[in-house]
């Protein structure tokens, strides 16, 4: 098989489908993602054969825990993808939407509305659920979808788009409206990343090697997501308990992900009295710690935090802590080391609070809350296309909205420009 056939015809394809879903009504999107939802649940029994080979060979290669909990699938994990498209089905659609209507003085009427972007291209790793939420969120935004997930998750991903793709076609939307990628060569992410005249833009999700190589080499436009090293910093004025909680919460409820901690800030005045409960705490749920000197003081038995521990998105159970002297200094530190992703303050003070609101630079910046909650599902946007992190063209969760581009409709009687 010629790679570069393979790709380019797939993609010639979707693109020709996207001319036609965007014009495609609200009600045959959301006949076709409820069927999707059906059908997947129907095919539980199936998927998670196919995730058991996946499975299996990942362990067998030595992949780590972190990967493992981004790979597998359960009961669980199924519904909440069959969940998340019948809730994408009940969202408003953003395709039509009227932005804003004026006149001018010469008499043109002009329209600002929402319109799809296209093609639109995922590359992503061992994410199966990524599978169903880019689809999802793609088909009700009119855009048509290129999957390219990663080797270790084929046959998950092969088996899902299957289910998927048949139960959107036979609703009645176009053939081509979903491609998948079934070739694990690195060559076709190659291929993919050069097809401006098929793709409108690359999304990629995963890693930071990823994401980077994506950016470098793509010549198609790419909306850069997830590298989170994300952090929370106490201030000298926070609620011990609710600075654990949060704490807690953020590095050990779901370590794997991009909106988990992977550092945390402690302002000096609080560190003797918080560090050494909070580090029992940890340690009583396999948290691997590693802080600067003064953390190792309160905190016995714990590595020593290098540069690189600052630098690193764990995605595991491991933490770096540092003891601050005053809240410009955290705030010096996630510029550093940060990655514009999430970032927490735990405060009392509000003009502490707005300060950290304003000078933070992150799509999501929180007072009083986990980093946990940056995602498209807890915003309310039903699923997420991935995290933004960067300005242009959208920010933060990327739902059905970012998923769209603008159009002007002008409406005259014979002007003609002086």
């Amino acid at each position: 098989m010629n790679i570069d056939d393979y790709i380019v015809r797939k993609a010639e394809k979707a693109s020709l489908a996207a001319r036609i879903l965007s014009n495609v009504g609200t009600e045959e999107k959301n006949k076709a993602l409820l069927s999707m939802a059906r059908q997947l649940k129907k095919s539980e029994d199936n998927i998670l054969r196919a995730n058991e080979v996946d499975l299996k060979n990942a362990k067998k290669s030595g992949k780590n825990s972190a990967f493992i909990d981004r790979l597998s699938l359960d009961e669980k994990r199924i519904n909440s993808m069959s969940e998340g498209l019948e809730k994408v089905a009940s969202l408003p659609d953003p395709i039509g939407e009227g932005i804003k209507t004026w006149k001018r003085p010469n008499g043109l009427s002009i329209e600002k509305i929402r319109v799809p972007l296209g093609t639109i291209g995922i590359i992503y790793e061992a994410r199966p659920n990524v599978t169903v939420d880019a689809s999802a969120l793609c088909l009700k935004s009119g855009n048509s979808v290129i999957l390219r997930g990663g080797k270790e998750a084929i046959n998950s991903n092969s088996t899902i788009y299957n289910v998927i793709n048949k139960a959107a076609v036979e609703s009645g939307l176009p053939e081509g409206s979903m491609e998948f990628i079934d070739v694990t060569e690195r060559d076709a992410v190659e291929v993919l990343m050069k097809l401006n005249e098929f793709v409108d833009v690359l999304i990629p999700r995963g890693g930071r090697g990823l994401i980077k190589s994506v950016v470098k080499n793509s010549t198609v436009p790419v909306i850069e997501t997830g590298a989170g090293n994300c952090h929370v910093y106490v201030d000298a004025q926070a609620d011990l308990d609710m600075a654990e909680k949060i704490v807690v919460n953020a590095k050990a409820q779901r370590p794997a992900v991009c909106n988990a901690m992977e550092t945390l800030l402690v302002h000096k005045d609080i560190a003797e009295k918080f560090l050494p409960h909070l580090g029992n705490t940890l340690k009583k749920l396999n948290v691997e710690i590693r802080g600067c000197s003064k953390t190792q003081k309160l905190i016995p038995d714990i590595k020593l935090a290098s540069e690189e521990d600052y630098e690193t998105e764990f995605l595991d159970l491991v933490l770096a802590v540092k003891v601050v002297d005053s809240i410009d200094e955290a705030i010096d530190h996630i510029y550093k080391y940060g990655t514009k992703h999430s970032e927490s303050i735990i405060t009392d003070n509000y003009t502490s609070s707005q300060k950290f609101l304003k000078e933070v630079d992150a799509a999501a910046v929180y007072v009083n809350a986990s980093t946990r909650f940056t995602d498209g599902g807890e915003f309310g946007f039903g699923a997420e296309i991935g995290i933004s992190t960067q300005k242009l063209h959208a920010r933060g969760p990327m739902g059905l909205n970012e998923l769209t581009t603008t159009k002007y409709m002008i409406y005259g009687n014979g002007q003609t420009r002086k």
